[in-house]
């Protein structure tokens, strides 16, 4: 007999990664240390990596970071959870209908056309400043994206499989349950990944058009007092923000996806 060939052992990351990306971010701190301290320019145009660390602490201690950064969240939350959940009924459909594509593509190529930027004004005229236009900025960031990997994750998937659920005599939800989701999910879990990220552009791009909270208007009020240091504050919370939601959806993807390690 044969031996049987050893089973791949799930991958890792590389040790070196993190160690990587530190010494990157070191090394960028550096720099901008070095031109701060040869360009002598004055803190409201380019302040040091030393003042945008204390200005942190200070807005750290009195409340006022961690408040907004709670209102920008709840808004990405939010945003990122209607819009996918749209999306992604909305996606099947197209994906099951080659006629309700026909009907729907032009209104959502037209969507895709206008800028957020354009239209987030509208939104706040008409929703006014609070939480609800924010989370709708939010929704229209995320809704494309995870829109059409959800119509090519439905797609992709084998015709033989579809016609082995029908000998099986599966009914619709249980070919939806036991075959189109699990096929589709990796494709939807990339389009999650960017919309994830993009949700926190919406927020910001909402909170700057009109707001009373938020890193958004944190960013608007600090411009308005030349505040540099709290603008690169506000800004840095806001990059931690994708990168724990990126984070996250990557993490939420090994755990559903752990199954694919046993075909590789």
């Amino acid at each position: 007999m044969e031996p049987k060939p050893a089973r791949k052992s799930p991958r890792t990351p590389s040790p070196r990664l993190p160690w990587t990306a530190l010494a990157s971010l070191l090394a960028a701190v550096l720099i901008w240390w070095l031109v701060t301290r040869l360009a002598g320019l004055p803190a409201f145009i380019l302040p040091s990596p030393g003042q945008v660390a204390v200005r942190f602490w200070q807005v750290l201690l009195n409340g006022s970071l961690i408040f907004n950064t709670a209102a920008t969240l709840l808004e990405v939350l939010l945003g990122l959870l209607v819009g996918t959940a749209v999306a992604v009924v909305l996606g099947y459909a197209i994906a099951k209908s080659r006629r309700f594509e026909h009907i729907l593509s032009p209104y959502l190529v037209a969507t895709q056309a206008i800028p957020i930027v354009a239209v987030a004004p509208l939104l706040v005229i008409w929703f006014g400043p609070g939480i609800f236009s924010k989370v709708l900025i939010c929704a229209l960031i995320v809704f494309f994206p995870v829109l059409v990997n959800t119509v090519v994750g439905v797609r992709a998937v084998p015709r033989p499989l579809h016609d082995l659920m029908g000998s099986l005599r599966a009914s619709p939800v249980q070919t939806l349950r036991f075959l189109e989701i699990p096929a589709a999910l990796p494709i939807l879990l990339g389009g999650l990944r960017i919309g994830a990220t993009l949700s926190v552009i919406g927020a910001v791009v909402g909170e700057l058009v009109g707001a009373d909270a938020g890193l958004g208007f944190l960013i608007n009020s600090a411009r308005g007092l030349y505040d540099t240091s709290l603008v690169f504050v506000a800004v840095f919370t806001l990059i931690a923000l994708a990168l724990i939601l990126y984070g996250f959806v990557s993490f939420l993807e090994h755990r559903l996806l752990i199954w694919q390690e046993d075909f590789k």
